[in-house]
């Protein structure tokens, strides 16, 4: 009924419902996830009146909240790239510190081993500088397992932070489930959209974000499908799915990431990505696993070319070299769903060949498939498996044995569990061999310019190995040994006999003699400790073109360029996600301000309806007064 009453009524709680939403927001303009809401005012139909229509008042059409999706969007993809980015850049900076000191990281260790090695050269026979080289020894073992006990208590604790992580995310995902039933519940009440749970819903998707990626799909009635990492649903309308942690196939002690849903489970490791859980992902996989691994090859190259130049030369009791290193063995895993008896035996055959990679060894219907377990790359793979065939890939030897079923499958990781077994085997320091075995001096009557120099052994097992020999010039061009031969002579070019090989040069004289004999105990040599001292910069890995020294340089600048980038991105995107989150709020949040002014207008509007309302009275009670007079 149109009427001046009616209209003024209809203002007056059309206003007074202004107002409510008002004080709404301004009470929560502190609220996280709280978007400013507005009345939405509609002129009733109006009603004719003999020469025209006339207006019935006011409503209230619904209250709307301000929200952009394409905005919120994009907060939550640039949350979850902050904190993958966030994530990784902090764990790796822990791996970076750990080896890049240059005081007291492993490169200062490496270079006091070969100085203590070298000041055993200058006095071979005594027994101080020996016993300091062994404890350098036991220093650099003591470190390379510290790193490695360090990058063991990194990996349990973002186990843990992953079974935790994944636990938020149930849980968060259940709340968000719950909230699709009750918005679908309250909009089918009346149709309209509610509010204030659609903003708890979104900040709590919000927070999902920031622990994986996120991505959304609206349906009918309110509710919100929710997918993480490359797509994997985690709630669809009120059902959500359990992400948990499940043992590793290979190794139990690391956790695997699980979706389960009434339709069963499958294992989602490789497809989350972003946020926290991403960052840790890619942590582990771009700097832990490989830093262990690395270390390992560390390791057994360390103690590859200690020992190999160990057993090059002779103790103080004239013995040959004994290993002075112990290192850990090939660790291999078998999958949990092997239905087969195969076992391997894996030995380390080609040292130099090793790649610091580790492999997934597969048996198919046609044999054996070797892959690199980070890339999925095939590994050119040679041999029957058997022992007097192995298997051969990379530098790894591989014997299997029982009976493999297809589509069993190992993990092998040959260098990962190397520095766990890294050991120092000698204790006395008289069996560092400082001498070479094979000692070469000329005669006092020598006449000649010429030299002796690099006694080695190249056959020990050369009966004649420890008989000494005479090498006489018969001529300037010619030479005799033990009084046979007239070998012909070229400066610097070696000469061979009986298992060992020496080199002499310069212009050794008609007559001119060397001796050639096995280095006797406490010979004052110290010709192999001057190559002992120079190994960890002889090329020793990667196929034989980089040394102990050039390996742990190139390891430590990578890691320093992946943390760096790491730290770089950080920035970027939390750049991204300040001005993504500054857009959202320019559009949703509250501005107090402009609060003020909307009470100030509301506020006037409803005091002229209740105005309204009261000359419509003082109107109807001077009617009544006037008909009452007639």
């Amino acid at each position: 009924m149109a009427d001046f009453l009616s209209n003024g009524i209809s203002a007056l709680m059309a206003f007074k419902k202004a107002l409510d939403v008002t004080s709404q927001n301004i009470s929560n303009v502190a609220t996280p996830g709280y978007s400013r809401q507005s009345v939405s005012l509609v002129t009733n139909p109006p009603e004719p009146a003999g020469n025209g229509w006339v207006g019935t008042g006011v409503s209230v059409n619904t209250i709307t909240r301000s929200y952009n999706e394409y905005l919120a969007a994009a907060v939550r993809t640039s949350s979850s790239s902050y904190e993958r980015a966030n994530t990784f850049s902090t764990a790796a900076t822990q791996v970076d510190n750990m080896f890049a000191d240059s005081t007291t990281g492993l490169s200062a260790t490496l270079q006091s081993f070969s100085s203590a090695v070298q000041n055993m050269a200058n006095t071979p026979t005594s027994t101080a500088p020996r016993q300091v080289v062994l404890s350098q020894a036991q220093a650099l073992a003591s470190q390379l397992q510290s790193y490695s006990g360090q990058l063991t208590t990194l990996s349990g604790q973002l186990d843990s932070r992953i079974q935790t992580t994944a636990s938020d995310i149930t849980s968060l995902a259940q709340n968000i489930a719950k909230l699709n039933g009750q918005i679908a519940d309250a909009q089918a009440l009346n149709g309209q959209p509610p509010n204030d749970l659609l903003d708890q819903r979104d900040q709590l998707i919000n927070d999902l974000s920031k622990d994986v990626n996120v991505t959304t799909s609206p349906q009918d009635g309110g509710a919100i499908n929710v997918y993480i990492g490359n797509g994997q649903p985690l709630v669809v309308g009120t059902s959500a799915t359990t992400l948990t942690t499940a043992p590793n196939a290979y190794d139990p002690t690391r956790n695997d990431l699980v979706l389960k849903s009434a339709n069963g489970s499958s294992n989602v490791t490789s497809s989350m990505t972003g946020g926290t859980l991403g960052g840790m992902l890619d942590f582990r996989n771009q700097v832990l696993d490989p830093a262990q691994s690395t270390l390992g090859l560390m390791s057994v190259g360390i103690a590859n070319v200690v020992n190999q130049q160990q057993s090059a030369g002779v103790d103080l009791n004239g013995n040959a070299g004994q290993p002075i290193f112990a290192v850990g063995g090939v660790q291999v895993q078998t999958n949990a769903s092997n239905a087969g008896s195969a076992t391997l035996a894996v030995t380390r055959s080609t040292i130099s060949a090793l790649t610091g990679s580790n492999y997934i060894l597969q048996n198919t219907a046609g044999g054996w498939k070797l892959s690199n377990a980070a890339t999925g790359a095939n590994v050119p793979l040679t041999g029957a498996g058997t022992s007097a065939s192995p298997l051969q890939a990379d530098g790894l030897s591989i014997v299997v044995s029982g009976t493999a079923t297809a589509g069993d499958k190992f993990l092998v990781q040959p260098t990962a569990g190397a520095t766990s077994g890294l050991a120092v085997l000698l204790t006395d320091p008289a069996q560092i061999a400082a001498a070479s075995p094979i000692t070469g001096a000329p005669a006092t009557t020598n006449t000649g310019t010429g030299t002796i120099a690099g006694g080695t052994v190249v056959n020990p097992a050369n009966a004649q190995l420890k008989t000494a020999a005479t090498i006489q010039f018969l001529s300037a061009t010619t030479y005799s040994i033990n009084g046979t031969g007239a070998y012909s002579y070229v400066s610097g070019q070696p000469i061979t006999a009986n298992g060992w090989q020496v080199t002499v040069s310069g212009a050794p004289a008609t007559g001119d003699q060397f001796t050639v004999g096995y280095t006797i105990a406490n010979k004052g040599d110290n010709s192999n400790a001057l190559k002992l001292a120079a190994v960890f910069n002889q090329p020793a890995l990667n196929s034989g073109k980089d040394s102990v020294n050039a390996t742990l340089s190139s390891f430590i600048g990578n890691l320093g360029t992946v943390t760096k980038q790491a730290q770089n991105d950080t920035a970027a995107q939390q750049a991204v996600n300040n001005s993504a989150t500054q857009s959202l709020s320019n559009v949703s949040g509250v501005n107090l301000d402009e609060e003020a002014a909307h009470l100030l207008q509301f506020q006037q509007a409803y005091q002229a309806a209740a105005q309204l309302i009261g000359i419509s009275s003082t109107l109807f009670n001077s009617m009544l007064q006037a008909v009452r007079g007639q």
